[in-house]
């Protein structure tokens, strides 16, 4: 298959394996990579500068109707969630939260699956809530390629958990393996 985009679901205990991802990725990596991570949402800053540590890539949170370009990781705002329009476009909401979140995995996974359809993997991560469960579903049934972080290695698996109960997934994989096939999308 020809992937062009990812997108990361994730909120308690994924932080080390979004962090272990980006710093596996190369300069010259493409595909773009939208992150929705669970965070505080009166904190402003600290979040993309953390993540740029780590990453060879640049790590953004997108403006409304941004466009999206080649080898850029776009992290979901505090407090708005994220979707993709159709013209390869970020749009930003401050709806009302989903599962208790804002940004909400599964409105993102939802919104990727519409506009991105069998050129769209997702990944869920480690996380306390079953945000990213009927995301991930919408996903599969769009084509696109659905990836779980295995729970036995998940801090908190409850979410991992609820997405495989909901999906039929395409693999269960331990952060190196979700590494090395994404190192191998470009080869």
């Amino acid at each position: 298959m020809n992937y062009k985009y990812i997108i990361i679901g994730g909120s308690a205990g994924s932080f080390q394996a979004v962090t272990s991802i980006l710093a596996s990725l190369p300069k010259n990596f493409k595909i773009p990579i939208f992150l929705c991570l669970h965070r505080l949402k009166h904190v402003r800053s600290g979040f993309v500068e953390a993540l740029s540590i780590k990453s060879k890539l640049p790590i953004v949170e997108p403006i409304d109707k941004e466009h999206i370009r080649q080898g850029v990781v776009y992290l979901a705002p505090a407090n708005y969630h994220m979707y993709f329009e159709l013209g390869n476009y970020i749009s930003l909401s401050t709806e009302e939260p989903v599962n208790h979140s804002r940004p909400s995995i599964d409105l993102s996974f939802v919104s990727a699956a519409y506009t991105f359809k069998d050129k769209l993997i997702g990944v869920v991560l480690s996380g306390a809530n079953k945000d990213g469960a009927k995301g991930l579903k919408a996903l599969k049934s769009a084509n696109g390629l659905a990836i779980v972080q295995d729970p036995a290695e998940c801090q908190v698996k409850t979410m991992t958990t609820a997405a495989i109960d909901e999906t039929p997934v395409d693999h269960i994989f331990t952060t190196k393996e979700i590494i090395d096939f994404i190192l191998n999308l470009e080869q």
